[in-house]
C-alpha cells in the first residue's frame, strides 16, 4: 500500500443515509484525536452538491465548520477510472454503498487492484463469502487487507465470542447469542436499504448453498457437547421470553472466523448459535404473521418490487424511504447477551459433559446508525494503527479473523460500545 497517498479513510457513499453517519463519525474522531494521531480524510460519490450536504450537515452536528473544506472526490462505479482514481487516493476505503450484492463487488476488485484497504458494513452472507471465495488469493498476493460486515453485523456478535472465550479460564465449546432492542416512544425505524437487501437475501437463499458447496470446506470438529440448534420461534429459559433464530449475518460471520482461527492458527473451534429476542406472544404473533407475508412476496418478481415500493407498509411502519427520526435513532439501543459453556483449565473436553458456564455482554447504542458507524470506524483505525498485530498476508476476512490479536475490542470499549462479564465461574 502506497504510504504517499494524500487520505488515511475515504468514505465512499458519504451522502447515503448510513454514509452520513459514518461522516460524522469520522469526523469526530479525527477531531479528538488531533494532536496524537492526525487521520487525514475525504468523501466520496457521485454528487458534489450531496456529499458537501453530507460534510455540511456533520459540521453543524459537530460544531466544527472546518469539516465543510474536506475533499470532495466525484466516483461512479459505472466509470471505472474514477473509481480507480479514487483507490488511489486513499489508504483505506470505508465503502458505505449498497446494497452490497450489486454494488459492492466492483469496489472490491478496484481496491484490490490499487492497493487498498477496504472494510464494508455489509450484513449480507452471500456478498461476503461471494468475495472470500473470489477475491481472498489475490488479496493475499497484493497484500490488501477486505473486511466486511464491519458494523452491527457482525463486530458485536463476532468479537463478542472472542470476547467470551478469553474471558473464560478453560476452554469455551459453545455460544448462543440473543439481541434485544431497546426502543422508546417512538418505536424503532429503520432506512429502506436495509430492507431492500433483506428481499434479495431472502429470494436468493437457494444460491448462496450453492455457493457454500464451491468452498469444498471439511466440517469443522465439534468440541465438546454438540449445540442445540433451534428453529423457528421458542421460548427461551435464558431470556424468560421469546426468540427466533437472528436472520442476519452474525452465524454465517462468526463460523468463517471460527474456521479461519481453527485452520490458520489451531485454536479450538467454538460453535455458535445466534437468536433476536422476540418478547411475548403478542410480538410473536406479528412476527409470525409479517414473516409470513414477506416470505411468500419474496418468492416472485413482482412479490419483490412491490415491498420495495412499499416499504412502511409491508414491514409495518418499520422500514421507511426517509429512515428514522433523531428521536428514534436517540432513544434506541441494543444488548447482546452471549451464554457460553465449556470446560475447566485442565479438563478435557473430549471427555464428559461441560462443566463451566459464563455470560457476557455487548451493549451499545442504535445498532443501525450510530453504532454502525462507531464500529466501522474503530475497525478502519485498527487497520491503520496496529499493523504489526494483523495477519501477516492479506486477504478477505471476517472481522474477528483479522482482529482477534488486536485490542479493536478495548477501542469500542473506550467509543461507547461496552463488553462485560455478567457471571463466570469461580476462580
Amino acid at each position: 500500500m502506497a504510504a504517499s497517498r494524500p487520505y488515511q479513510f475515504i468514505v465512499f457513499g458519504a451522502s447515503g443515509f448510513t454514509g452520513q453517519y459514518v461522516v460524522e463519525e469520522v469526523a469526530r474522531v479525527a477531531s479528538a484525536t488531533a494532536g496524537l494521531q492526525d487521520i487525514t480524510w475525504a468523501v466520496a460519490g457521485r454528487n458534489r452538491s450531496k456529499l458537501e450536504q453530507a460534510l455540511d450537515r456533520a459540521a453543524l452536528a459537530l460544531g466544527t465548520p472546518e469539516i465543510k473544506s474536506k475533499e470532495c472526490i466525484i466516483c461512479d462505479l459505472n466509470d471505472l477510472s474514477s473509481l480507480t482514481a479514487m483507490c488511489q487516493q486513499g489508504s483505506i476505503i470505508l465503502n458505505c454503498v449498497g446494497p452490497y450484492r450489486f454494488f459492492g463487488e466492483m469496489v472490491v476488485k478496484a481496491c484490490i487492484e490499487n492497493g487498498t484497504h477496504c472494510i464494508d458494513i455489509s450484513g449480507e452472507p452471500q456478498f461476503l463469502e461471494t468475495m472470500q471465495l473470489k477475491y481472498d488469493a489475490t488479496a493475499a498476493e497484493k497484500g490488501v487487507y477486505v473486511v466486511g460486515s464491519c458494523g452491527f453485523d457482525s463486530i458485536p456478535a463476532d468479537m463478542g465470542v472472542l470476547y467470551t472465550r478469553d474471558q473464560l479460564k478453560g476452554t469455551l465449546t459453545a455460544v448462543d447469542s440473543f439481541v434485544m432492542l431497546k426502543t422508546g416512544p417512538q418505536g424503532a425505524g429503520f432506512h429502506d436499504g436495509t430492507w431492500k437487501s433483506a428481499i434479495h437475501g431472502m429470494s436468493d437463499r437457494s444460491n448462496l448453498k450453492k455457493l457454500r458447496i464451491q468452498f469444498e470446506f471439511k466440517p469443522l470438529p465439534v468440541i465438546g457437547t454438540k449445540l442445540k440448534r433451534r428453529g423457528g420461534v421458542f421460548y427461551s429459559n435464558k431470556i424468560n421470553q421469546y426468540a427466533t433464530p437472528f436472520l442476519g449475518s452474525d452465524a454465517s460471520v462468526v463460523k468463517r472466523t471460527q474456521r479461519y482461527l481453527y485452520e490458520n492458527l489451531q485454536e479450538s473451534p467454538v460453535q455458535y448459535g445466534a437468536y433476536a429476542a422476540l418478547g411475548g406472544i403478542g410480538s410473536v404473533i406479528l412476527m409470525i404473521f409479517t414473516g409470513f407475508f414477506f416470505w411468500c412476496f419474496t418468492k416472485c418478481n413482482f412479490g419483490r418490487k412491490l415491498m420495495i415500493k412499499y416499504p412502511a407498509f409491508f414491514s409495518c411502519g418499520y422500514f421507511t424511504k426517509n429512515g428514522p427520526s433523531k428521536g428514534q435513532i436517540d432513544e434506541t439501543s441494543f444488548i447482546m447477551t452471549f451464554f457460553g459453556e465449556g470446560y475447566q483449565e485442565g479438563q478435557d473436553p473430549q471427555k464428559g459433559n461441560p462443566s463451566v458456564k459464563i455470560c457476557t455482554q455487548v451493549i451499545g447504542p442504535e445498532p443501525g446508525y450510530i453504532a454502525t458507524p462507531m464500529a466501522m470506524v474503530q475497525a478502519a483505525i485498527t487497520i491503520l494503527l496496529e499493523q504489526k498485530l494483523l495477519p501477516k498476508r492479506g486477504g478477505v476476512f471476517t472481522p474477528g479473523a483479522i482482529f482477534s490479536k488486536t485490542t479493536l475490542t478495548e477501542r469500542l470499549n473506550k467509543r461507547g460500545i461496552e463488553f462485560t462479564v455478567i457471571s463466570r465461574p469461580a476462580a
